[in-house]
């Protein structure tokens, strides 16, 4: 059999390739020849995939809501699998870093036009008929939301905003214990931790603290103030870096809150989420002042935040 010039001299590669490795090409060969040719379900293992929605109640709507919950979930990781690219990228360069930012944004502007589906996508009696079977479980306990989070910025920029000072020389265990989405994950007649709260503290608390030390010198915070102190130009970076804070400390919670007010905002009181969060104090951003990079904002757009975003979202409802 004759071999074409490009088979003769990917063959030769081959052959030095595994000849490297001290292994017998033609038994690789062998297991081409015997394999089944790659299918679009095997590869992405879509069975698998669509038998992960296990409702706990027989209303339609709560697929929807499992469904949409798996996906934000991956649209995360997406953002952690870039995060961990800027991390450890060496060297890192300005251009690689922006161009990383950019694709985190678009997870999450797609996450936030997405959001719809959870504002207009379940009718109202339904979800608060089946939310009931979820207690005490809530989109609260994303883990891989709070390590996007502490990649962004410097750790103590997730501090309460009334402790950030107090804590900001204190070491990261210290700081762990006042970070601002406890406050929300309290109950709200008693003040005392919700079982959410301890349940997503026992998982994940190590993790956090872990992950918030090793990237003391490399969030993306400390790596903005790095290549400003090398005097490398970081125009578009920046714009990326206040982008990214729109998405992650604006759009996204508002997102939330504008979905809670459909769901749980019912005359005379409100009605607890379901891990009995306080929403209409944790989601919105005026409250919490959580901004990653305050060098990139003006004082008034910090003593502003998310106010004219908080008050479009009420007008709309």
């Amino acid at each position: 059999m004759h071999f074409s010039p490009e088979i003769e001299e990917r063959l030769a590669r081959l052959q030095e390739k595994y000849n490297a490795m001290g292994q017998d090409m033609p038994a690789y060969l062998d297991g081409l020849l015997y394999a089944d040719f790659l299918t679009y379900w095997d590869y992405i293992h879509l069975d698998t995939l669509l038998s992960l929605q296990s409702p706990k109640t027989p209303f339609p709507d709560e697929e929807i809501f499992i469904i949409y919950h798996q996906i934000t979930e991956l649209y995360f990781k997406l953002s952690l699998h870039e995060c961990k690219q800027i991390v450890a990228a060496k060297p890192l360069t300005v251009d690689f870093f922006t161009v990383r930012l950019k694709r985190i944004n678009r997870y999450f502007e797609a996450l936030t036009h997405s959001f719809e589906i959870m504002v207009d996508g379940m009718e109202k009696e339904q979800f608060l008929k089946f939310r009931m079977s979820l207690l005490p479980a809530s989109g609260f306990q994303s883990g891989q939301y709070r390590m996007i989070e502490i990649y962004a910025s410097d750790f103590i920029n997730l501090v309460a905003k009334d402790k950030r000072e107090e804590l900001r020389s204190a070491p990261i265990e210290d700081q762990f214990e006042h970070l601002y989405w406890k406050s929300g994950a309290t109950e709200l007649a008693t003040g005392k931790k919700t079982l959410t709260l301890k349940q997503f503290e026992q998982k994940y608390a190590k993790t956090f603290i872990e992950l918030g030390k090793s990237t003391v010198d490399n969030n993306f915070n400390a790596l903005l103030q790095q290549f400003k102190y090398e005097g490398q130009a970081t125009t578009d970076l920046e714009d990326e870096l206040r982008q990214l804070d729109i998405n992650v400390n604006v759009n996204w919670p508002l997102s939330h809150y504008k979905s809670a007010v459909r769901y749980l905002n019912r005359e005379p009181e409100e009605i607890k989420a379901t891990g009995g969060t306080n929403w209409q104090k944790y989601l919105p951003p005026r409250f919490q002042k959580r901004i990653f990079y305050p060098s990139l904002w003006n004082e008034e757009q910090v003593e502003n935040w998310g106010k004219s975003w908080v008050e479009k979202v009420l007008k709309e409802i």
